[in-house]
């Protein structure tokens, strides 16, 4: 089996239990290894454009299945996503138009409610419906080198999609800059605004971004999928119903199989064994 380069970095430590599970010529790298699912876009032709077949494979390649633990989204070249095709949207028709936009909002609700987290690997540039790209990803792993823009203005198209998840990971003052201006943020001021999970290093990025793998697979899949969904839903409640209903969950939580092997293995001083199920 040979693994394309862009995923070699990150399978070093366990190369022959790799699994190459799909690929679409141009634009997708797909890899499994140990429940990590390694998705390399690489249409750097058109700097990772998110166009039709793209949204496409995007959406079928981030599907659950139970062998599932996490979710590692990348890409090659020094633009991680310059967002929609133009060009294709310039030739299209109101019909065309509205599929992409319906393919695109698919693939960010999804990534929203798998049950599993999914983390953005970011080197570069990550404009428009790429910046929205990375806001609706759970973890987001950039080198200090990165930058994020929404300049959708500045063709005349407001980025109004990719404002959506924006607008519900910043401070309302930072979304507005960057959507009425289209002006890009570094790296940095996208950590500072909650935007970006962790800044490292460019040489770094590949190592950091393992770490925060090996500690999500570390844990149970049944017990992380719990507290990604309730972390997502109690936002939208008031404080003294999220406080209700967050004492059902860690009942719940700590009834079930996997919440029962965390306390034994914590009181008698072992690693859990998981069964990751509900």
């Amino acid at each position: 089996m040979i693994l394309s380069q862009s995923v070699k970095p990150l399978l070093l430590k366990a190369l022959p239990s790799a699994r190459w599970m799909s690929g679409i010529s141009g634009l997708l790298d797909v890899v499994m290894k140990d429940g990590v699912r390694v998705i390399t876009m690489t249409d750097i032709r058109t700097r990772n454009s998110l166009s039709m077949k793209m949204l496409e494979a995007l959406n079928s390649a981030v599907a659950d299945d139970s062998s599932l633990r996490c979710i590692l989204l990348r890409a090659e070249g020094n633009v991680f996503s310059a967002g929609h095709n133009l060009k294709e949207i310039h030739s299209g028709n109101i019909e065309s138009h509205r599929a992409v936009f319906e393919s695109c909002n698919r693939l960010m609700l999804r990534l929203r409610s798998l049950p599993v987290p999914v983390i953005a690997q970011v080197d570069g540039i990550a404009a428009a419906a790429g910046c929205q790209l990375v806001a609706a990803c759970d973890i987001v792993v950039a080198s200090d080198t990165s930058s994020f823009s929404t300049p959708g203005g500045s063709v005349g198209i407001f980025c109004s999609t990719p404002g959506v998840p924006l607008v519900r990971n910043v401070p309302r003052k930072l979304s507005s800059y960057m959507l009425l201006t289209g002006s890009p943020i570094s790296a940095q001021t996208a950590f500072t605004a909650g935007l970006v999970s962790l800044v490292v290093p460019k040489d770094k990025l590949e190592e950091e971004t393992q770490c925060v793998v090996e500690s999500i697979v570390s844990k149970s899949r049944a017990v992380l999928a719990l507290g990604k969904r309730f972390m997502y839903q109690q936002a939208e409640l008031t404080e003294e119903n999220a406080y209700k209903a967050g004492a059902d969950v860690m009942v719940n939580n700590i009834n079930m199989a996997d919440g029962q092997e965390g306390i034994c293995s914590f009181v008698e001083k072992r690693k859990p064994h998981w069964t990751h199920e509900d």
